[in-house]
């Protein structure tokens, strides 16, 4: 019969260094936010024994592996297969803490960033999940379920994290505030919940940066929204409201003839290498100019359309490795033609 050995200890960490996303990361399944069917289905896992629920067991029982770093057949072969194939021992349902826990002789292994193995691992990854499964229990943990391979994908349960409702996002951001004593300016916790989209670890390391921005000054100084938008990489709004009204478009309604009138190369130039100067993402201004052009009510379904096509162009000229300045100034003086004909 196979024996665990227990794993060194990891070194002690500066509570002040820890990141806030692990330190406040749930510890138990009740505090699990907005993933209901999730929650159910795991509690009713772990009472019905198809899944251990082993805390005095975990460094003998559970491998974790990054699959994005650990991700080829080597890996499958050796590392996976050998803990797979250990038969684990039998241990009492009865846990340190006093409580009772189903503890059925099984072990787990979870493979973080599972849609980065190759396909030849995943392929002999298929094999090992066949000839364990009566022993070992797999995670697969994916982006994009559909890079995992059919006959993986088919032997396995599918959780699908949504994103988080606002209520829940907001709830757990003032209480990490709170506790960690962060003090903003007005409406910066619900900008950062904006900029998160529903993404709580984005959201908790956005607040965290700024904390340790902000606190690093002397005197220490509340959060501000610019700093949340230089740490996310999100243009603030001001600029895409300029590069908005430098092609003769008003940010608040649509296609403006005075601004139209006014606009010129000058102004569009002007305008492409304030954010290019600033060291702004091209990317990141597409992505918002598409975001900011399309609900305006006075511009046409036609000139939305020719605008996409002309931002469409301009990511991929990006992509090629264009230059970000020339492909930004083509794609707002295509823009602002089209604006110009309605």
């Amino acid at each position: 019969m196979a024996t665990f050995a227990s794993r060194p200890a990891a070194p002690a960490q500066d509570p002040k260094l820890q990141p806030w996303v692990e330190k406040y990361r749930p510890k138990t399944i009740d505090d699990v936010s907005s993933q209901d069917h999730t929650v159910a289905v795991l509690r009713k896992a772990l009472a019905s024994t198809n899944l251990p629920h082993i805390p005095d067991l975990f460094k003998a029982r559970v491998l974790e592996l990054n699959a994005s770093d650990e991700r080829g057949i080597s890996v499958v072969r050796e590392k996976i297969k050998t803990f797979a194939r250990e038969t684990p021992r039998h241990a009492p349902g009865v846990s340190s803490d006093g409580k009772s826990y189903p503890c059925p002789p099984f072990k787990l292994i979870i493979l973080d960033e599972a849609d980065s193995m190759t396909q030849d691992a995943q392929s002999a990854l298929r094999r090992i999940m066949e000839s364990y499964s009566k022993i070992t229990r797999f995670c697969l943990v994916c982006n994009y379920v559909t890079r995992i391979i059919e006959p993986l994908a088919s032997r396995c349960s599918k959780f699908r994290f949504k994103p988080l409702e606002q209520g829940s996002t907001q709830a757990r951001m003032d209480m990490i505030a709170k506790a960690e004593g962060v003090d903003t300016e007005e409406g910066v916790l619900e900008l950062i919940l904006e900029l998160a989209g529903g993404d709580l670890r984005k959201a908790i390391t956005y607040l965290q940066t700024g904390q340790r921005l902000h606190a690093a000054s002397n005197p220490p100084t509340p959060i501000s929204a610019l700093s949340i938008h230089e740490i996310s990489g999100v243009v603030p709004t001001s600029l895409i409201e300029s590069i908005l009204q430098s092609i003769g478009i008003d940010p608040s309604t649509g296609i403006d003839p005075s601004l139209l009138a006014s606009s010129s190369f000058t102004s569009v130039r002007t305008a492409v290498r304030q954010i290019t100067r600033e060291g702004w993402s091209a990317y990141q201004v597409l992505s918002q100019l598409h975001d900011a052009l399309i609900p305006l009510p006075a511009i046409g379904a036609v000139e939305k359309s020719l605008a996409g096509l002309v931002m469409a162009e301009c990511d991929k000229a990006l992509c090629e490795g264009g230059d970000e300045e020339l492909a930004m100034m083509d794609c707002l003086l295509r823009m602002r033609e089209i604006m110009g004909k309605k």
